[in-house]
């Protein structure tokens, strides 16, 4: 059987400046929380590995740039480092990440891959931070700065345009779980976060806007899609409480334009509602995006909780779920989640149900193997799992565009094997292979594999 995708279509990868730049001595660049805490908390990085030694993007650019035209990408999404572009997070630009910068977008066209750039991958500047991050409103209208000059710079030639890589993230996990600086736990802390990045989000598409720029302007999601453990009417209220929370607070706000009643209910009840004014509420309903990104890793398994929760502990939505471990579940045991294919067929219908059918692309989906060089066979990773993998997902999405989803391309995490968030090269995702004592990048099976798709836009 042969699957098919419609032209055009939009074939590449996905990295971020953070987990692939590195850092140069005349870079100019500033320091961002990561470049912070994988110094100054350095034993919760895996063997060590800091900022400074990612996968030399900044120095290798041009060859990398070759690499994806090599296996046939026509797209490429990165982000700007915000740190690099205005090392202090306001004030003076770094002229070094301008030539930078516009050196990677003119290379990338000239290859014929076109640059997907997102504005902000966890990667908070410093300077900011010390100010209190996205908790301190101050720090909305310098995102807003930041995302106007970056416009400004490059938006003559980058058609597609990202304020935020999973905006859940840097309020759920550096504010609530306690995986991410600054490793704060505060449900209403990471609430007042998730809200104002939603405002800086409305502010940055609303600057776009009115600067009638010739492309289009999203944001990048992490849909986790929700299954109970069962039809029993518990277990079903468990699963929506894990949706409510984790998915529609953010994606209601940006794809509907209004947060949902119950989850108003929920943190007024429980005294954790964080302030929000009629304006505020008022921008997030007159802001509208053109394109939506959606990274797919592994599903949520939830059931009815099994015990109540400590009424001294700390606020979370897990006060109204356990998960639920499903026997039988298909796992990655490198990472430790479920791999579950059908998951992006059932996101696509959701999108097409609930949110209008609006264009949107696979932003991020993809495998985290430990000790890959295990299966390097005369030069090569013979990484037929991720072929596998790619099929799977690749077949389900395609189910799901001819039912109608309006999908435009797919993306995997990641181009060449990156410095991950906590686990560094633990786990490798890559299509090219990273030595990490030479810096030298060899092509895997899955990125030769790859590129016969993109050529076929299909595969037998």
């Amino acid at each position: 059987m042969k699957i098919e995708f419609p032209k055009p279509f939009f074939w590449g990868a996905a990295s971020s400046a953070t987990q692939s730049e590195g850092r140069q001595l005349t870079d100019g660049k500033g320091e961002n929380i990561w470049d912070y805490a994988s110094k100054e908390y350095n034993h919760r990085f895996y063997e060590g590995v800091t900022t400074e030694d990612t996968s030399y993007f900044y120095r290798d650019y041009q060859q990398d740039i070759q690499k994806m035209q090599d296996i046939s990408f026509n797209s490429f999404r990165t982000s700007i480092s915000w740190s690099r572009l205005i090392p202090n997070g306001t004030g003076a630009v770094n002229p070094e990440a301008v030539i930078f910068y516009n050196n990677i977008i003119n290379e990338m066209i000239a290859k014929g891959v076109e640059p997907f750039i997102n504005l902000y991958h966890f990667d908070m500047p410093m300077p900011l931070q010390k100010k209190g991050g996205f908790e301190n409103k101050e720090v909305i209208e310098a995102y807003k700065q930041y995302a106007k000059t970056c416009f400004e710079l490059f938006g003559d030639r980058v058609t597609y345009w990202f304020t935020f890589n999973e905006p859940m993230i840097p309020a759920e996990a550096g504010y609530l779980h306690d995986r991410h600086y600054p490793y704060v736990v505060d449900f209403k802390r990471a609430a007042m976060v998730l809200h104002n990045i939603i405002l800086a989000h409305c502010e940055a598409v609303k600057v776009y806007r009115e600067m009638k720029l010739a492309g289009k302007i999203g944001i990048i999601m992490d849909v986790i899609p929700v299954y109970p453990r069962s039809q029993n009417p518990a277990d079903l209220d468990a699963a929506e409480m894990a949706d409510l929370f984790y998915t529609k607070s953010v994606n209601d706000a940006i794809l509907k334009g209004k947060y949902p009643t119950r989850l108003k209910e929920v943190l007024e009840e429980y005294d954790q509602l964080p302030e929000v004014t009629v304006a505020d509420l008022a921008l997030i309903a007159a802001t509208k995006i053109d394109l939506l990104g959606i990274n797919y890793y592994r599903p949520r398994r939830v059931k009815a909780k099994e015990g109540v929760p400590n009424p001294k502990g700390v606020f979370s939505p897990e006060w109204f779920f356990d998960e639920y471990v499903m026997p039988g579940r298909r796992m990655n045991t490198s990472r430790g989640i479920e791999i579950y294919p059908r998951g992006i067929y059932d996101i696509a219908k959701k999108i097409q149900v609930e949110y209008d059918n609006i264009d949107w692309f696979v932003s991020e989906n993809g495998i985290g193997i430990e000790g890959e060089e295990a299966f390097i066979e005369e030069g090569i990773v013979q990484d037929d799992y991720r072929i596998d993998f790619l099929k799977e997902h690749l077949t389900y999405l395609n189910q799901a565009m001819k039912e109608g989803s309006n999908c435009l391309g797919y993306h995997m995490w990641t181009f060449v094997d990156c410095w991950s968030w906590g686990n560094a090269y633990k786990n490798r995702y890559g299509f090219y292979r990273l030595d990490l004592a030479t810096g030298e990048k060899t092509v895997k099976k899955s990125g030769l594999w790859f590129k016969e798709t993109v050529e076929n836009n299909g595969f037998d």
